[in-house]
This record gives structure tokens, sequence and C-alpha cells, in this order.
């Protein structure tokens, strides 16, 4: 075995302190990447379809000019990863640390995602393709097809209903 491996052992296998740390940001990513799906669906059904509707509709009625108030969400989440990232300078809060670049990296795949590809707001040099992301696109189409807070259906952006997996677009 070469010098500096270990083989685990069923009775005595301790991880090193690196490895411990390694798997708090690998899971804490996961976590807060996937914790945002889940939270953003939430807010987005019941808050910004709901009591934040006044700030919302201006995604559903855009103006074609680049921000609209509805912007201020994507600051919301964005503070929200920043305080997990700098809040976790400690190795023992390196599960805090994951989450944060969690929340961070679904801000990131958010917005090319859905502000540049789906939305349009910004030319970029390819259109989407392959089926999960044209289904994205079609469930995300689907929620804007009505200009009122409701009704309206798939309020996620990673997770939305199979119905939308059947049949493809066109160039998005």
């Amino acid at each position: 075995m070469p010098q500096g491996c270990r083989w685990p052992s069923n009775d005595n296998f301790a991880p090193s302190m690196m490895e411990l740390v390694l798997w708090k940001v690998v899971g804490g990513g996961l976590l807060g990447f996937g914790g945002m799906e889940i939270l953003g669906w939430a807010v987005h059904k019941y808050l910004m379809h709901g009591p934040l509707w006044f700030i919302h509709r201006t995604h559903h009625r855009p103006s074609g000019r680049g921000l609209e108030w509805n912007d201020v969400f994507s600051l919301a989440f964005g503070s929200l990863g920043m305080y997990l990232v700098l809040g976790s300078l400690e190795p023992l809060l390196s599960f805090q640390l994951g989450a944060g670049i969690g929340v961070c990296m679904y801000g990131l795949f958010y917005f090319v995602l859905h502000d540049a590809w789906v939305h349009r707001r910004w030319v970029l040099p390819r259109p989407l393709d392959g089926a999960y992301l044209q289904a994205m696109i079609r469930a995300h189409r689907a929620h804007h097809a009505s200009l009122q807070a409701k009704p309206s259906e798939s309020y996620g952006l990673w997770l939305f209903p199979r119905k939308f997996w059947a049949g493809r677009t066109k160039k998005p």
C-alpha cells in the first residue's frame, strides 16, 4: 500500500478532520441547493402569488427593459447565501459554508437558465436543448400563461409536473 494511504476497516476507521469538513461542505451544498428549490417553490406560490404579487407581477408583465421590481427577490435569496458563506469561516461551521455555496450555486443557475435563457433578458450564444430543459421551458411558459396571481401552476424551477415532459417545442 502506498505511503499515506489507509484502507478503512470495520473496526477502526476514523475519518480525518479534513474528510469530515469536506463531507460537511458537500452535504451542506447539496442541501442548500435542494433546499432553495423547495423554499423558492413555497415563497413563489404562497408569497409571490399572494401578498407580494404587487412586486412579482412585474415579472409576469415585463416591460422589456433591464431590471424589474421582481429582482428584489433575487437580492433577498442572494443575501441568504452570502450570509451563510460569510458566517461560516470556522471549520466547525463547514456545513453552513456548504449550504451557502449551494444557495449561491442555485442562484447562479437560476440567473442563467431562468432570466437569460427562458426569458431572454440577455443575449446568450446558443439556445437550450435537451428534453429536461425543454420541459422546464414548457412548465415556465404555462406558469406565465396567466397575467393574474391566480390561477397559476408550476412554481418551481427544477421540479415541475410530469405533463410538461410530453412533446418537444421548437427553439425556445
